[in-house]
């Protein structure tokens, strides 16, 4: 028998939640990626972004992940990083885009807000999916997890990767679109079009009801 509809809840002993790229090299004004550009541009470029995550995406994150942590359900974060302090192992794309993010840098940390607890997985990637450039898949399945909630950075970039990668592997895919952000509005809602045949797309208060929270 096989299922004919992603519209499934989550069952809390089979799931997971990854936190994607939620790190100070692309969430903070002062952060890796922003270096090189003047602050008015920062802002000028970047302003919805920031005001996105600062009022909605990361409230949401923090409440998913204290709700997650009640029910029992794994919690999980990647970030942009690479393996060594020069970037040699980074993929071409982040080579051509010049990302570099040195292993074990500020640049790399999880944001505080929703700081990684001592026993959680936090797994440094070095592409726009993490399913390409970690061993999150085989991890996911010593763990036995077959459903997968999504949030980050960017919706349209690495949460997309992420949530198309998820459904080919055989995981079903739950995107929290209030809990993602990308660089306008425009281009979060077209990602959100442009995958919904491959994940299910459920608000954060609705997902924290669905797990008794």
């Amino acid at each position: 028998m096989h299922l004919t509809t992603r519209e499934i809840p989550l069952d809390p002993a089979r799931s997971a939640i990854l936190f994607i790229d939620v790190q100070n090299f692309s969430c903070r004004r002062e952060g890796g990626e922003f270096k090189d550009i003047p602050p008015a541009e920062v802002e000028a470029r970047c302003g919805y972004y920031f005001d996105r995550l600062e009022t909605l995406a990361v409230p949401n994150m923090q409440a998913l992940q204290a709700g997650f942590r009640v029910a029992g359900i794994e919690v999980m974060y990647t970030t942009i990083e690479s393996l060594t302090k020069d970037g040699r192992d980074r993929s071409l794309d982040y080579k051509i885009t010049g990302f570099n993010v040195p292993k074990g840098s500020w640049d790399g940390r999880v944001i505080e807000e929703i700081a990684p607890g001592e026993d959680e997985i936090v797994l440094p990637k070095s592409s726009s999916s993490v399913f390409v450039s970690t061993h999150i898949d085989y991890i996911l399945r010593n763990l036995g997890v077959t459903q997968i909630v999504l949030c980050g950075c960017l919706t349209d970039q690495c949460v997309e990767s992420a949530v198309r990668d998820a459904c080919d592997l055989g995981y079903l895919v739950t995107l929290v679109p209030d809990a993602c952000a990308t660089m306008t509005q425009a281009r979060h809602d077209n990602s959100l079009r442009a995958i919904k045949g491959y994940c299910r797309q459920v608000p954060t208060a609705d997902l924290l009801k669905e797990i008794g929270q």
